[in-house]
């Protein structure tokens, strides 16, 4: 058996990483390396700024050095921070979720809309997917203008997104949605049978992509 493959929720709220546990569910079978979900407990609360994903990048790579024994290591935070760094921290493996999850789309759908979290955060987005040569395939990106814990916990979440996702199909013509925030995964199944569309939550496109590295 291989070593585990971590997903690192970068951000200190534990009901984040609660979320990704169950999005992982669909990967734990026998044979396959087991997958752990970690918090980064002196990560901020949210990243839902620049600052706050600068924050969390330190605190990130202390426990992915530590980690000496994982095969590979999700970063579980939508824009990736540190991915870079990351990857020069260890010979393992890094995949970051927006590139995983954006990658994913790509070959779903050709229109692809993503739902971010807040209006911050779609800047931040765009960038990354400017410096990944494929803004071209993203037709939209709007917010649910909630914070990260709502996303996690919060009630009216799942009305919001399904709202949001219905403007990027009949508006945008997306025919693939990115959920744009790892709070988001557990809706990921539910907003799929409603949209009769692609959504891919970027953790487990994430992870999808760790365990092929892995395993081949």
């Amino acid at each position: 058996m291989t070593g585990p493959i971590l997903v690192i929720n970068p951000n200190s709220n534990p009901a984040v990483t609660e979320g990704l546990d169950t999005a992982m569910m669909p990967f734990r079978m026998g044979g396959l390396p087991p997958i752990e979900c970690l918090t980064v407990s002196a990560g901020p609360f949210g990243i839902e700024s620049q600052a706050d994903s600068d924050a969390a990048v330190a605190p990130m790579l202390a426990l992915i050095r530590a980690r000496t024994d994982a095969s590979a290591v999700i970063i579980a935070c939508y824009s990736d921070p540190g991915i870079d760094a990351a990857r020069e921290a260890t010979n393992t493996p890094v995949f970051g979720m927006q590139e995983s999850g954006f990658l994913t789309a790509m070959a779903r759908g050709d229109r692809i809309g993503v739902v971010a979290i807040s209006e911050g955060s779609i800047l931040r987005h765009r960038k990354y997917l400017r410096r990944m040569g494929v803004l071209d395939r993203m037709v939209a990106e709007r917010s649910l203008n909630i914070s990260v814990a709502q996303t996690a916990s919060g009630t009216g979440t799942f009305d919001r997104l399904e709202e949001i996702s219905h403007t990027l199909v009949q508006h945008d013509h997306a025919d693939v949605i990115v959920l744009g925030c790892a709070g988001l995964s557990a809706h990921r199944s539910r907003l799929e049978s409603i949209m009769q569309r692609p959504v891919v939550d970027p953790t487990q496109a994430a992870v999808a992509m760790a365990l092929g590295a892995v395993l081949v």
